[in-house]
């Protein structure tokens, strides 16, 4: 039996993020290639496949309430099937018997007739509802946080961690917040300084950062700066943590700057950062060294920067004991690994592969490489802090045990960098830190802190 290739194509990329431990937005474009998918059809498996992923919670629960048997001893591969026919079912328009009859053809390829039949059944059922029927029947919970997270698809421990990031906001913010997570993002593309401006990219102009454009649709390959390395795709909130770093003002002394030719971004992979970073740094009079510690990374890193002026080097080395004098820069940026629960419009199944537990390991590393990029900054110089996570842990208690530890370092004040931008409500729960939401901003959960080496 012929099974539908988007259906296969986004059944392979579900499987591959389940089993391989695969980045939605990182695996689709090889498996869309391998089918010979393009234009609207590539845009159905996208959402296919990132809607399927962001919901799984919620589909979860609904299917659970349409099967007379736990979940966990349905074969994971008829489990990954069936959300991707919950989500065609409840959230996209497709016709109820495209869904389930490409839905029960896909099942039936992969498991077998009876397999097949008990997709139909359970399809059916889930069909007899619409989403806000379903909602309203599965997170009927006396827990308003458990009612929430069944609604929103997020994980509890993800809504209380969120909860405590807003500061004590209302409700009703943190409701916004988490459905911002569930709206996919407009393909924001990135023109890099000295190779191509930012009106030869088409779209819109991003309302914030002044290198960005967002696509109204199509495949951001087909834009020829992309395409030739010039450009290419970045959200608004990332290029803003390069512009920060970029212009944030040294101190030096009395009536002086002090030097600014030497910058280093300590965590660079896959590179998008440093890519920005180069050309600003170029127009500067700056050269920029980028490091990441894994190999396969860092080669990304040298792909992203080749053609570009302002680049001194590209090492893989690790950056917590990086091969540098100290006092070796004048501006260092530590984009730290984190729990990336700022970035689930882009990368949704980090809410399900991510726990608690890894917070203790991920603060412990953001404060060795912070430490090391306060090493290697000179008296006076810069070091910008950033997470694509809003986590107190990994945010503002990083930063304020740091300041507790050193006497040489005072956290500086971003307002004056971005407040020329237009940008509002952007304050950290620290003075002069910078917090950007997906639900205030349209960008992702940035935070941003500017510490200064005295």
């Amino acid at each position: 039996m012929r099974v539908d290739p988007a259906r296969l194509a986004a059944y392979e990329a579900v499987r591959a993020v389940r089993v391989d431990g695969a980045y939605t937005n990182l695996v689709l474009p090889s498996i869309l290639r391998r089918h010979g998918l393009s234009g609207r059809d590539a845009g159905f498996v996208t959402e296919l496949v990132s809607g399927s992923v962001r919901g799984q919670g919620l589909y979860d629960a609904v299917l659970t309430a349409s099967i007379d048997r736990p979940l966990r001893k349905v074969e994971a591969a008829v489990v990954d099937a069936l959300r991707l026919g919950v989500h065609q079912l409840l959230a996209m328009r497709v016709p109820p018997h495209a869904a389930l009859s490409t839905t029960v053809d896909l099942v039936r390829s992969i498991s077998g007739p009876g397999a097949a039949g008990f997709a139909n059944a359970v399809l059916r059922r889930v069909a007899q509802h619409d989403l806000d029927a379903w909602i309203t029947q599965v997170a009927d919970d006396a827990d308003p946080t458990r009612r929430l997270a069944t609604a929103t698809s997020h994980p509890i421990w993800v809504v209380n961690e969120l909860r405590q990031s807003l500061g004590g906001a209302a409700e009703e913010e943190l409701e916004a917040l988490l459905r911002a997570d569930n709206e996919p993002p407009r393909v924001t593309l990135v023109a890099r300084p000295g190779r191509v401006t930012r009106d030869e990219l088409g779209g819109e102009p991003t309302p914030w950062s002044p290198y960005g454009a967002t696509l109204a649709g199509g495949d951001p390959a087909a834009v020829p700066a992309v395409a030739e390395g010039r450009a290419g795709v970045q959200d608004e909130g990332s290029q803003l943590v390069a512009h920060a770093a970029a212009t944030a003002s040294l101190d030096g002394a009395p009536g002086a700057a002090g030097p600014d030719r030497t910058w280093l971004d300590l965590c660079a992979g896959p590179g998008g950062k440093s890519a920005l970073l180069a050309g600003l740094a170029d127009a500067a009079g700056a050269r920029l060294v980028a490091v990441e510690k894994q190999v396969h990374r860092a080669r990304l890193v040298a792909r992203n920067l080749d053609g570009a002026a302002g680049v001194a080097g590209v090492l893989a080395a690790d950056g917590v004991r990086p091969p540098f004098r100290p006092a070796s820069f004048d501006r260092v940026l530590v984009d730290a690994p984190c729990t990336g629960l700022g970035a689930l419009r882009r990368r949704p199944e980090a809410r399900w592969r991510r726990r608690p537990d890894d917070l203790l390991q991920l603060v412990l590393l953001q404060r060795a490489l912070v430490n090391s990029a306060l090493d290697l900054v000179r008296p006076g110089g810069v070091v910008l802090y950033a997470t694509c996570s809003p986590v107190v842990a990994e945010t503002a208690e990083v930063v304020s045990s740091l300041l507790a530890q050193r006497d040489d370092v005072s956290l500086g004040d971003l307002t004056p960098v971005l407040e020329p931008l237009g940008m509002t409500r952007v304050e950290g729960s620290l003075p002069g830190t910078v917090q950007l939401w997906p639900h205030r901003h349209g960008t992702d959960a940035m935070f941003m802190a500017l510490l200064r080496r005295h």
